[in-house]
């Protein structure tokens, strides 16, 4: 059929322009539309590709109650930790970090990575036998950015880091996400790291990594703190305020910050992500070094002593409870703090 086209398009054709001038047209013609079909074919399966998720999540239980989790898998449809499993790092370079985004912007509910869960999926966070639900500080509404957790790394308890004088705080290092897509509970994103700031938590200290989806149309621009104050004028200053405030509507004194709050430079927040992954490694690799609120069940950490199967891993899902008692939403959710400090 294209044959017949190209044909009679060349008689019809050569009646004005001339033999000669359109010869050369019509004989790389069907090559070059081949050439272009196949090219644009593989480019647009080279994209399908591209934007296949690396990761899915399965939801079990009932959202709004305890029994609610949010377990993970794989693109091969295999049962992980995001802990464990996730790499750390999403590129050969290790500049660009794989994000487990828990708490998506402008929500409240207190999700978090369960420690004590196997495979630990999200789950929210429980305070006096109640679901866990961040106050509004005025001005500020829930999360002020995506919240989530770098995977593969741990803030080791047994280690007090000279830079604070501080332990760690047994958990992943802690990630705020800067940038002005609103991301969904349970996404893993790849992001550039910006800096750090140093919260003092009940005398540990609680990495907070400021970090920018590689995505965000100022990611190129962005690349330390210094970049965050010319691009996103008084979101470090808003940051240290909704760290230092969020506690007080339950009762607690503000929060204290190593550094006077100043936030480092993502060279040191690069350093600092480095040595909790060794933590992490250590971990993951030897059951003498872990703590008991760590479950340490991954499926891809070979030498790990707490590997399990993938059939296992899979009934782990499978058994995760369903269903669950429905907790009413809290006011915290609607209301306003205006908190005054001294």
């Amino acid at each position: 059929m294209f044959a017949e086209i190209t044909r009679s398009s060349y008689i019809a054709f050569s009646r004005v322009l001339g033999r000669r001038s359109f010869r050369p047209i019509c004989a790389v013609s069907e090559e070059t539309f081949t050439r272009s079909y196949r090219q644009i074919h593989i480019e647009s399966l080279r994209k399908e590709n591209f934007k296949m998720p690396l990761y899915e999540t399965i939801s079990k239980g009932a959202i709004n109650s305890p029994n609610y989790s949010l377990y993970f898998k794989n693109n091969c449809g295999n049962v992980i930790s995001p802990m464990h499993d996730i790499p750390l790092y999403a590129n050969e370079e290790k500049t660009i970090y794989n994000m487990v985004v828990e708490v998506p912007r402008w929500t409240n509910a207190k999700m978090e990575i369960s420690l004590k869960t196997p495979l630990n999926p999200i789950k929210q966070d429980i305070k006096k036998g109640k679901l866990r639900f961040v106050a509004n500080c005025f001005p500020h509404k829930g999360y002020i950015w995506n919240y989530g957790a770098l995977p593969q790394t741990w803030e080791n308890p047994n280690h007090i880091e000279p830079s604070t004088g501080c332990k760690g705080d047994n958990d992943p290092i802690d990630v705020i996400e800067i940038g002005y897509r609103v991301a969904k509970r349970g996404d893993v994103l790849q992001v550039k790291v910006l800096g750090a700031i140093a919260l003092i938590d009940e005398g540990e200290t609680d990495w907070k990594i400021i970090a920018i989806n590689v995505n965000d149309p100022l990611a190129s621009k962005v690349n330390d703190v210094s970049d965050v104050d010319q691009y996103f004028p008084g979101l470090l200053r808003a940051t240290v305020e909704w760290f230092k405030i969020y506690k007080i509507p339950d009762g607690k004194p503000e929060n204290q910050f190593a550094f006077n709050g100043d936030a480092k430079s993502a060279d040191f927040a690069t350093s600092i992500i480095a040595e909790t992954h060794k933590f992490w490694q250590t971990l993951i690799n030897q059951s003498n070094v872990g703590t008991p609120e760590i479950a340490c069940q991954n499926i891809t950490n070979r030498h790990s002593e707490f590997v399990i199967g993938k059939e296992e891993a899979a009934k782990i899902l499978d058994e995760a409870p369903d269903g669950g008692e429905v907790e009413e939403v809290v006011d915290t959710v609607d209301t306003w703090h205006f908190i005054h400090l001294k």
